[in-house]
């Protein structure tokens, strides 16, 4: 922007985007603003409307250039193409105003009782529906010429209106967040949507009620609406809920809603941005933020080709061929894209350098902030690069060592990198890290012979991630059961030992400042013996006997530790209430409890206080006989003591009876 004309000139000359740059349509701009840009359904014609004065604009798209120019009496807030070409259009204009165009030019002009919003075109029965600052919604009929009985709505105002192409339903936005459905054969409200509670989510931060500033169809089920502060909500006809929730986070209105039928996307547009994202998902499939405002937003059908109406006088033209191919009247643009992706060239602005504010502290140029000699752009500043480059031999006059210290460090690197190249191996388990590397090796050959996909690393996985950090997941290799399991490990990793020292001693070498002669490559390991069931079984024997001689040495260790210890007395507490009687019986508690529930049973069984049966269901029955306590056992046996003494007792005195008896009788 800042730049003379000579300077654009000379630039022209040097870039090559500029020189690249295309001009489709001659003169695609309006004086001041453009507001609105449509297409006719013909594809032949595109029209915009801006100011100032009023005018709106018809470019042939075969002739690539202006069709007419017509000037109006008022600015036009939004304007329908009836037709097919641009025979017949309806402006809406500011001072209440409805003006009908034909092919020659102006053809009538009517007023509204109120000030218009937005208005739609009911094709079957020929009528304009108008929305505006009112609670009415005016119906003109175009065939009869005259006002119909408008429609009678809940809202104090209305901001958009469309109607459904298929089955022709009108929807208009209220100001006070709501959609109401209308059907036009019945002239009655068949539905109504609150978007304003739905549109506010956990993120989402309001500072008034959201009003509908956009509404679009799509088919005959989908909807989508945009509010005020910056959200748009998918909404399927059958259901309340809206379907997806898309905020853009500027909290801006959305003036734009368009349907991308090919890649199913929503074009949405606010003054600031533009957003393409999947109508299923959500997801953002990318977004353009021109450097003006923009008022209305356009997608060429069936195509790729974007048009924007902005706050500037140029009116930008977007070609994506992602979203579709380039118009039948611009086809060579798919030739262009293709050769631009063959042979991309990177340009250099040479006039100027961009620097931080970091950079002018390094420098010593902060004091120029906010002088002509910097010119602020995004995070930083851009600068004549003559005045950057004396600056900079005077702060750093030793730039010539700095340079040269640059390039052997570049040829260092390149030496280095004709090396072998280095696995970097864990801290921990690096004998398995190694083992996995190598297996991953010989599976990747396997899988480019055979062409199949290539299955994740473990060494990548974060689920055994922890298996290689944490010290406490170390394989213990002289444990008896890793031993006895891989009877052949031992000739394997004593080789991937070897591998781990080359490895240690080359990184230690890597780390080293000084340059040494790089040493001859060492020879390929011999290959691994064959697993046969002889030399297997062999191992198996040997660790066996290894094993055994080990636990001798320790058995002797053990014995002589024993021998040397002098056996100290340890006092123990017992608790009140008990009574000891001596360390066998709690051992054999213990012992109980470490036993299966399984083996306790056939102990009970077999002592007797355990019954098990089988039923006649086919069940099994168990009866348990309780144990008893120390206190139980004694009054048991001073209850029997009690009843051998009564029994004593009684006998004694039946005996006496029976002598007295027989003393009588004699």
């Amino acid at each position: 922007q800042w730049l003379s004309d000579r300077k654009k000139r000379a630039l022209q000359k040097k870039d090559v985007d500029v020189r690249r740059r295309i001009e489709l349509i001659q003169d695609f701009e309006m004086p001041t603003v453009s507001t609105k840009i449509k297409v006719s359904r013909d594809g032949q014609y595109i029209m915009a409307v801006g100011t100032y004065k009023p005018r709106i604009r018809c470019f042939d798209t075969y002739q690539l250039s202006q069709k007419f120019e017509r000037c109006l009496d008022s600015e036009v807030v939004t304007f329908e193409i009836l037709s097919d070409d641009y025979s017949k259009i309806v402006f809406l204009q500011c001072g209440r105003f409805v003006e009908f165009h034909s092919q020659h030019g102006h053809y009538y002009r009517t007023r509204i009782p109120k000030f218009g919003r937005d208005f739609s075109y009911h094709y079957p029965s020929c009528d304009l529906y108008f929305v505006g600052a009112s609670s009415e919604v005016y119906r003109l009929n175009l065939e009869q010429g005259r006002f119909l009985n408008s429609l009678q709505t809940d809202a104090s105002e209305s901001n958009v209106c469309d109607i459904n192409p298929v089955h022709f339903l009108f929807a208009m936005g209220t100001a006070e967040g709501k959609v109401e459905c209308w059907d036009p054969r019945t002239r009655n409200r068949v539905g109504l949507l609150d978007c304003a509670l739905s549109s506010v989510t956990a993120d989402t931060e309001i500072d008034a009620l959201p009003s509908i500033s956009a509404l679009k169809f799509d088919g005959a089920l989908n909807m989508a609406v945009g509010t005020s502060t910056g959200q748009v909500l998918l909404y399927d006809l059958r259901s309340s809920n809206p379907l997806i929730v898309k905020d853009h986070y500027y909290g801006l209105p959305i003036k734009s809603i368009q349907f991308q039928h090919q890649l199913d996307l929503i074009i949405s547009a606010d003054s600031r941005i533009i957003k393409m994202w999947n109508k299923d998902t959500g997801k953002i499939f990318t977004s353009m933020e021109p450097e003006y405002d923009i008022n209305d937003v356009c997608l060429y059908p069936n195509s790729g080709m974007l048009m924007t109406a902005n706050e500037a006088p140029k009116m930008n033209i977007y070609y994506i061929p992602v979203l579709g191919p380039a118009p039948k009247w611009c086809s060579f643009l798919d030739n262009l894209t293709e050769e631009l992706e063959e042979n991309p060239e990177s340009t250099v602005y040479d006039d100027y350098k961009f620097v931080t504010r970091k950079d002018l502290e390094n420098l010593g140029l902060a004091h120029l902030i906010g002088s002509s000699l910097l010119r602020a752009y995004m995070h930083g500043f851009f600068m004549d690069i003559r005045l950057y480059h004396k600056a900079k031999m005077m702060a750093n006059p030793f730039a010539y060592e700095e340079y040269r210290r640059e390039k052997i460090r570049q040829k260092i690197e390149e030496t280095r990198a004709q090396r072998v190249q280095l696995k970097k191996l864990p801290k921990v388990n690096k004998e398995l890290a190694l083992k996995l590397i190598e297996e991953e090796g010989e599976e990747q050959q396997v899988t480019r012979k055979r062409k199949q996909k290539n299955l994740p690393s473990l060494l990548k996985d974060d689920r055994f991630k922890v298996m290689f950090e944490n010290p406490d997941f170390q394989v213990d290799e002289q444990s008896e059961e890793f031993r006895l399991l891989n009877p052949l490990v031992s000739k394997i990793s004593e080789k991937r030992k070897r591998k781990l020292k080359i490895l240690e001693e080359l990184e230690a070498q890597e780390q080293e400042e000084e340059e040494e002669p790089e040493g001859k490559a060492s020879d390929a390991e011999s290959s691994e013996s064959s697993d046969d069931e002889k030399g297997w079984v062999e191992e198996v024997r040997k660790q066996r006997k290894l094993l055994r001689q080990e636990e001798k040495v320790k058995r002797r260790e053990r014995l002589k530790e024993d021998q040397q210890t002098l056996l100290k007395p340890q006092f123990f507490e017992i608790k009140e209430g008990e009574e000891f009687r001596s360390f066998r019986d709690s051992a054999k508690k213990q012992k109980l409890m470490k036993k299966t529930l399984g083996d306790r049973l056939k102990l009970e069984e077999k002592l007797g206080t355990l019954n098990v049966s089988d039923t006649t269901v086919g069940s099994k029955q168990a009866t348990f006989k309780l144990k008893k306590s120390e206190q139980q056992k004694k009054q048991q046996e001073a209850e029997k003591l009690h009843r051998q003494e009564r029994k004593t007792l009684r006998r004694s005195a039946s005996h006496l009876k029976s002598k007295r008896g027989r003393g009588r009788l004699f």
